[in-house]
């Protein structure tokens, strides 16, 4: 079907029954909600946002709008949302704005905000900080890192920070000042800002992967406006730092109020200052223990050595009465024993002299003088005594012994010896 001339629209048109339509059917300003994706101040004072709905699931923006706060408005809506809020309008925060609706041929779509109801932003970053908070306890993961050992020497630390923040120089100047061997190493991120979540998850992602080179992690950086935090409040970074496998020391600069990280750190202080000062202060601690440990144990060896020489004392004089008694007992007995022995020894030595007497009696009489003197003869062949009569020959020389002298006698028949006195 081929349209006539007289029958299409120019864009132009087409442009300009849009823009009555949207400012007959928006003729009134309107209050919508919606996060700032960006924003920026022009050099003449004029703020220019974009505005963006996100998907509730994916976050996929659903719909976006450029928008614009006048010079003679923005001073005013600026200075009176920081003062209410604490933080200064910027990207990531939503806000709830009155607008006028406007629609131009050539630039389109806009919206000119009039005014932001600060309450209504206080009360969606506490909403999602509450939300956040739900989702970490009903995982499970709130008190994961606060309940972690805590070594009892803290001497390696991971410190994530800007290299550049001055809360970093005074960690380290704090560090430095103690006499202790604190070692640290700096894992760099940006603290805040859009790009903080990001950056810090990282910079925790690879501390996690040297996780047994560290006791410890220091989130640290200094004080700034809730804006500047917010990134602290996020879920992402709250979980990583609950579920972190090392205790983390969170000193992110909050002078009133405490972030979901600060909630779920292991430990949470108010300054960087104060974070070095606590590892300080935990060696410090470290040392007197060791100190009055060590005092006593030198107290305690010494009452055991003390305790020990009464003991050894006593023991010896009871050892040296002992020794005595028992060597008075021991000089008794060897008496007795002596003047037994001695006793025995002369009872032994008459009886043995009564019998040596009585041999020596025996002896006596038996001799061959004394039977010689009761007539007796001894006859000897070749200096040998004859027994027998059978054993001598006729012929045979004998010597004859008597009591008074010797005869000699050559036998000539047996039994009848020639006798020859000499």
């Amino acid at each position: 079907m081929t349209a006539s001339p007289q029958q299409h629209l120019t864009l132009y048109d087409l442009q300009r029954m849009v823009r009555s339509s949207l400012e007959e059917r928006f003729a009134l300003p309107v209050w919508i909600s919606a996060e700032i994706s960006e924003l920026k101040v022009n050099y003449s004072g004029h703020c220019y946002i974009n505005l963006v709905e996100k998907g509730a699931a994916d976050g996929v923006p659903r719909a976006e709008a450029r928008a614009v706060i006048w010079r003679n408005h923005f001073s005013k809506i600026s200075a009176y949302f920081t003062a209410q809020t604490g933080a200064a309008l910027a990207a990531g925060i939503r806000i709830l704005a009155k607008v006028l609706v406007s629609y131009h041929e050539v630039y389109g779509f806009s919206l000119q905000i009039t005014d932001i109801d600060p309450a209504y932003t206080m009360g969606e970053v506490e909403r999602r900080r509450r939300e956040t908070i739900r989702q970490l306890q009903q995982e499970g993961v709130w008190d994961m890192n606060r309940e972690l050992p805590l070594p009892r020497l803290v001497r390696r630390i991971a410190v994530i920070s800007s290299a550049s923040a001055a809360g970093y120089r005074d960690f380290m100047r704090e560090i430095g000042s103690s006499d202790y061997d604190i070692s640290t190493e700096l894992f760099e991120a940006v603290m805040q800002g859009a790009a903080a979540e990001e950056s810090v998850i990282a910079a925790l992602e690879r501390i996690a992967a040297r996780e047994e080179e560290f006791d410890a992690v220091a989130v640290i950086r200094g004080g700034g406006s809730a804006s500047d935090l917010s990134a602290f409040d996020s879920y992402r970074m709250a979980a990583h730092a609950a579920q972190f496998p090392l205790p983390v020391f969170a000193g992110i600069g909050h002078d009133k109020d405490t972030s979901v990280v600060d909630m779920v750190a292991h430990t949470s202080l108010k300054t960087p200052t104060a974070v070095a000062a606590s590892f300080v202060e935990r060696m410090d601690s470290e040392q007197a223990w060791i100190e009055a440990a060590a005092e006593r144990l030198r107290q305690m060896t010494a009452d055991r050595l003390h305790d020990e020489h009464l003991t050894l004392e006593r023991r010896s004089a009871e050892l040296h009465r002992a020794t005595i008694s028992t060597t008075i007992a021991a000089a008794a007995r060897l008496d007795s024993m002596a003047e037994r022995l001695r006793d025995y020894t002369l009872q032994l030595l008459t009886a043995r002299r009564r019998r040596l007497q009585a041999a020596e009696e025996i002896t006596r009489s038996r001799s061959v003088d004394n039977i010689l003197r009761l007539g007796f003869s001894v006859v000897r062949i070749g200096g040998k005594a004859v027994a027998s009569a059978g054993a001598i020959c006729p012929g045979t020389r004998l010597d004859i012994e008597l009591s008074d002298g010797r005869l000699q006698a050559e036998v000539t028949a047996a039994g009848k010896p020639n006798l020859q006195r000499e």
